[in-house]
């Protein structure tokens, strides 16, 4: 049976480099629902004095395609005895890889972990065969300023936010507007109020793009709608069944919060976990998942398992993501599916 050896791609992060070979071990195994045979011996191997994962199994062409997509993925090797012959990989890339890195700003999620929280709660979803195929709805219900969104289209998929802040919805907004208009990509962005019951309860921002001309003349279009709302009240906000998968990076209780039922900062992601679920959870079809991360130094896993399952929902056991990004911050990965 072939032998392969993954080359890891170099983190910005130093903390979090120190740990990716581990959290990509878990991450690979999460592909093996969607690969045509099993994969086997997935361990850390060192070649030249450099970390490689390895594994060993027949692989197909969308086998191959699908591998591509691992947060860490930089070169494929198949090994033949002390060589290594390189296969080409072939990552979901629809855009230039400067509309994920160009953002710089205080708390925004590492890229690399945003692709893997991403990449663990499609895998679990229903969804997961139609990863290769573009026809997905991310849902990031506190997106900030889009790492989340970004990584949605640049696999090809529409994206949903939602965030109370204006200031990051108006960043955002002129984000995406100049680096379109940079990449000289046919689009629309506009930002205008919603009412609901005659009053107005939110604002939204649409924009519509395509990768290509020919793209955006055959209606091949991609969308992004972020709302400027509180995520606990989007009753009328956005239409039941809107996402195929959820994804959140709960705020981590040092530097960021969120808003309590009385209008003040709560430093508990749990608070927000649990208010937010009854609105979260009629937003996500059938079959779909939903992929957490948060800091487990304020929120203890089995508090935000027990919330999960209270809503009805399944948890999918992955092997341990916790990791550290700080001294403040230890952070977790906690995935589920929605059963109906």
């Amino acid at each position: 049976m072939p032998r392969y050896a993954l080359l890891l791609a170099p983190s910005a992060n130093r903390v979090y480099a120190d740990q990716a070979a581990r959290l990509s071990l878990a991450e690979l195994a999460a592909f093996q629902p969607v690969l045509s045979a099993d994969i086997s011996d997935i361990s850390e191997m060192s070649l030249g004095a450099v970390t490689y994962l390895g594994f060993s199994g027949s692989l197909t062409e969308r086998d191959i395609a699908y591998l591509s997509n691992l947060s860490a993925a930089y070169a494929l090797f198949e090994m033949a005895g002390e060589l290594l012959r390189p296969v080409e990989l072939r990552p979901l890339a629809r855009y230039d890889s400067d509309l994920i890195t160009i953002p710089k700003y205080a708390g925004k999620t590492n890229e690399q972990f945003t692709k893997l929280l991403l990449n663990l709660t499609l895998l679990a979803s229903a969804s997961a065969g139609r990863m290769l195929d573009g026809h997905v709805t991310v849902l990031d219900p506190i997106c900030g300023r889009g790492t989340t969104l970004n990584q949605a289209l640049m696999y090809g998929y529409d994206a949903v936010g939602v965030e109370i802040d204006g200031k990051d919805v108006e960043a955002y907004k002129s984000f995406l507007q100049t680096w379109l208009k940079r990449k000289r990509l046919k689009h629309t962005a506009d930002l205008v109020p919603v009412r609901r019951q005659g009053r107005r309860a939110a604002r939204r921002l649409e924009v519509t793009l395509a990768a290509s001309k020919d793209d955006h003349k055959a209606g091949a279009v991609q969308k992004v709608t972020v709302l400027q709302a509180d995520t606990t009240q989007l009753d009328g906000l956005l239409r039941g069944g809107v996402a195929d998968v959820l994804v959140a990076d709960l705020p981590y209780g040092v530097a960021h919060g969120s808003h309590d039922e009385h209008g003040g900062l709560s430093r508990s992601p749990l608070d927000l976990l649990e208010r937010a679920m009854p609105e979260w959870l009629p937003l996500v079809r059938p079959g779909g998942a939903l992929g957490l991360s948060w800091n487990v130094k304020v929120a203890r896993r089995e508090l935000a398992e027990d919330i999960l399952l209270a809503n009805g929902l399944e948890i999918i056991p992955y092997e341990p993501l916790a990791h550290r990004v700080d001294q403040g911050i230890e952070r977790d990965v906690l995935v589920a599916r929605k059963l109906s």
